[in-house]
């Protein structure tokens, strides 16, 4: 449109917020979470692990690709050509997509325990079909939750009460605005590795729990203690007669083909995946037994887009690759890289940084003025190239050449840091950032 020509990346978002309540469709695109004023904001071209702004700025992202959902890189070759050879054979009719068959079949091949498969197109509507399903087989309505999961009234209810119940969960700041208030309560939370919390929910809650729902792993590979943790919910749920539902979305396909609870030996009743398994292109689903599943013959569960074939034909596409490839074996290869490139150069700049989480979805922090370290680390990396943060998802796309580069643009950002710390501390680093600090969590958008 030409009103829009000429506009550099932060007048075009600053124009978007005038249109758009909130700026984004998604609060983990927003640039305030990265270096507000600063963060390019928007991308024309993207390729591998390479993307190109409005501005024609080139930038290698070593943050969280596309939040999770390319883990093969950005249009691989070999999953768009399957979607443009479905697209141009018409991939919307009056008719059903048999591929919505092929996948579910697939799906339930991966995981032997699943007999049944229903489809959705994002991360949080599949995770209310679930609870929707839940529900429905179960015939109770209470819900106990573990993590994040979306922000669908279900999920979000569990701040309704006196206090922010998703407090801790992963994001803070979630209101319930716009939330039925005849929820509250419906909604229970407890945090991983809490047994004693669990255990209180069902001893109040127990013979009116539909479901649990959780990530398996969220960031780090469970120990013992935890395995123990996922063992006994396993155990009291099934003696209850609710439902265990793993959630996938964030850690499938990235610890071992298939659900994350494969590799630790617990079997759920239902599980959720996105993200991932299209490789860009919107797809999710929920897996599960014939029993658990039951309920979705009499809920009503229906919706024109998730009968598109462009879904179906990315995942099945993107699990073909993967396999074949190896890319979980791929990606945490290149994440212990990072970690380790991360820990190395900051031992040689003198910095206090501390490295954690799965090498699939490594990530790093400073020790010291943390929020404003984190939004130097990003301005500074933007001037080497690079969309940098204290995360990084690998891809198949992060070839060991591109893992060079970016060392060596950290080895510069880390020296730049280290001066401007000595410098004079706090009042320096906000100096050099030229701008606001990064936000964290949810918050309401000044225009």
């Amino acid at each position: 449109m030409k009103k829009f020509e000429g506009m550099s990346n932060q007048e075009f978002y600053t124009y978007a917020k005038t249109r758009i309540p909130g700026g984004t469709q998604l609060l983990s695109k927003r640039p305030e979470q990265y270096a507000p004023d600063q963060w390019p904001n928007y991308s024309v071209r993207n390729k591998g692990c390479e993307s190109w702004d409005l501005e024609g700025n080139h930038y290698y992202d070593m943050t969280t690709n596309g939040v999770g959902a390319c883990l093969l890189g950005f249009a691989d070759p070999d999953v768009t050509k399957a979607v443009v050879d479905r697209v141009q054979n018409g991939s919307m009719s009056s008719l059903n997509a048999p591929e919505e068959v092929y996948l579910a079949e697939r799906l339930c091949e991966i995981h032997p325990w699943a007999e049944n498969v229903r489809f959705a197109r994002t991360g949080g509507e599949t995770c209310s079909v679930a609870i929707r399903i839940a529900r429905a087989t179960t015939g109770r309505d209470l819900v106990a939750i573990c993590g994040y999961h979306g922000w669908h009234d279900w999920y979000i209810a569990a701040n309704l009460g006196d206090k922010d119940g998703l407090e801790g969960q992963l994001l803070p700041g979630l209101k319930p605005a716009g939330v039925p208030k005849h929820l509250r309560g419906s909604a229970l939370t407890f945090y991983y590795g809490d047994t004693a919390a669990f255990d209180e929910i069902m001893a109040e809650y127990g013979d009116r729990l539909a479901c649990v729902i959780m990530e398996p792993i969220r960031d780090d590979m469970p120990d013992e203690s935890i395995l123990n943790f996922l063992r006994h919910i396993r155990e009291e749920t099934k003696k209850n007669g609710t439902l265990m539902i793993f959630d996938e979305i964030t850690i499938g396909w990235r610890m071992n083909f298939g659900g994350s609870h494969l590799m630790l030996g617990i079997t759920p009743d239902i599980a959720t995946f996105a993200k991932a398994l299209g490789n860009g292109h919107p797809i999710g689903a929920v897996i599960g037994t014939r029993e658990a599943m039951d309920g979705a013959q009499d809920a009503f569960i229906s919706s024109t887009y998730w009968t598109e074939a462009v879904g179906p034909t990315a995942a099945l596409a993107t699990l073909k690759k993967m396999e074949e490839v190896r890319v979980w074996e791929k990606v945490c290869e290149t994440g212990r890289r990072a970690q380790k490139d991360w820990n190395e150069l900051a031992a040689k700049h003198g910095l206090d940084i501390e490295c954690s989480g799965a090498p699939c979805l490594a990530h790093f922090n400073f020790n010291e003025y943390s929020l404003e370290l984190k939004t130097l680390y990003t301005v500074l990396m933007l001037k080497e190239g690079f969309l940098g943060s204290t995360g990084l998802y690998p891809t198949l796309a992060h070839t060991p050449e591109i893992m060079d580069l970016h060392k060596a643009a950290v080895d510069k950002v880390f020296g730049k840091i280290a001066e401007i710390i000595k410098a004079g501390g706090k009042e320096t680093i906000l100096e050099a950032i030229g701008g606001p600090v990064c936000f964290t969590g949810f918050k309401r958008l000044i225009k």
